[in-house]
């Protein structure tokens, strides 16, 4: 059904909706830019009179409470299952606001030991007809030490008393040496472990060089063998690439499993193109194929697909799968959960359909619980269920 006129959904697609409908106009990473200052400004003043009444009208516009929908997961209890994937809020500044937008967890970074300010722009590109994006930011941030500066002057929650579960998704500086990578990690995990709720080794981004080695299973375990070593290691999950071969997936399962991995997060962009080689962006005047970075969004769908139920046939029921890429409607959320995800995350169909985007989804996954007799979502996850439409689905 289409947003009320009053809701953030509806103000979000009048004001936004044009912009975000062409590949030209406002640049990509300057809009959200813009968001994140003011949503960081919000944050810490969260508390005031004036910010707590707007936020609120935001929740209740925005939040779906459902038991149903709750899991405990590696000692998180996650209020719903749809989480907000790591790349929008890189530096954390909004951290204390994502459960407001109807978010069951939040993830930011991806934070390095170093910070850094990424590739050369233009490196964020609309692809509106396709609602995709194309990216090579190269792990811009201001680093591990002004992270834990910035979620410290918001005066979170401690771990495990949040409203939403926040995790933190950690990669390695650009300056570090692949052989020095473990202690990479293992700095900005010690110094930020004490206010994540989970942590997330981000080994599968195309935008740093020589990073996608570290999926190499011998390479993974000796990273996880180290971060494991430090005092107050948190749940850690690891990100993989969509564009490993099946023997590579097996591999990722495998070690997961043999050190205790809390879980895999599938997928991060992509180096394929995905059909869309011949693509040109408006604003290089370059094809697809003769651009570097890493594609998201709706094209991205299949193949994200693909990896979550080879993950999920790899590593049997007991691990946790955060299945991303290419969700933007409840149907493919739950077509992502029922091939064995058990929580999912939105980033760039959030950013195109806007903020409402995620109670749909979550009404969605009520509806189909309803109609399948289902005590909780758990139940769905891997059980190769098929969307089951209903009237509202022909009249929305």
């Amino acid at each position: 059904m289409p947003p009320s006129p009053l809701s953030s959904g509806a103000f979000y697609q009048r004001w936004l909706g044009p912009v975000l409908a062409n590949d030209e106009g406002l640049d990509a990473e300057q809009l959200s830019r813009t968001a994140l200052t003011a949503l960081g400004q919000a944050s810490l003043r969260r508390q005031w009179p004036l910010v707590s009444t707007v936020l609120e009208g935001l929740a209740g516009d925005l939040q779906r409470r459902d038991l149903r929908l709750e899991q405990v997961l590696f000692g998180c209890r996650f209020p719903n299952p749809v989480g907000l994937a790591a790349g929008f809020d890189k530096n954390g500044v909004a951290a204390g606001l994502w459960d407001r937008f109807g978010f069951g967890f939040a993830e930011v970074g991806t934070v390095t030991w170093h910070g850094q300010p990424g590739n050369p722009r233009p490196r964020l590109f609309r692809l509106a007809q396709e609602q995709a994006a194309l990216n090579r930011m190269g792990f811009n941030n201001d680093g591990a030490q002004a992270l834990r500066r910035t979620l410290e002057r918001q005066r979170l929650d401690p771990p495990g008393r949040r409203p939403a579960v926040l995790g933190i998704n950690v990669g390695k500086s650009k300056v570090t040496a692949l052989e020095q990578a473990p202690e990479d990690y293992a700095s900005s995990l010690e110094l930020l472990a004490p206010l994540a709720d989970y942590a997330v080794i981000n080994v599968s981004s195309p935008n740093t060089p020589g990073l996608r080695d570290l999926q190499d299973s011998s390479q993974l375990r000796r990273l996880v063998e180290r971060l494991r070593r430090l005092p107050a290691c948190p749940p850690l999950l690891v990100k993989i690439a969509p564009d490993l071969e099946d023997e590579a997936i097996d591999g990722i399962a495998r070690v997961a499993f043999e050190e205790g991995l809390a879980g895999v997060i599938a997928v991060n962009t992509s180096l394929d193109r995905l059909g869309l080689e011949q693509r040109r962006l408006l604003q290089t005047g370059r094809t697809l194929a003769e651009e570097a970075g890493g594609l998201s969004g709706a094209p991205l769908r299949l193949r994200a697909l693909e990896v979550i139920r080879r993950l999920r046939a790899s590593a049997g029921p007991a691990l946790t799968l955060v299945g991303v890429g290419g969700i933007d409607s409840a149907e493919i959320a739950w077509e992502r959960i029922t091939a064995g995800a058990t929580l999912i995350q939105l980033y760039t169909g959030w950013i195109f359909q806007g903020p409402d985007l995620v109670p749909r989804i979550l009404e969605g996954l009520q509806l189909q619980l309803d109609r399948y007799g289902l005590r909780n979502i758990s139940e769905a996850v891997g059980s190769g269920l098929p969307w089951l439409p209903g009237s509202e689905d022909a009249e929305s």
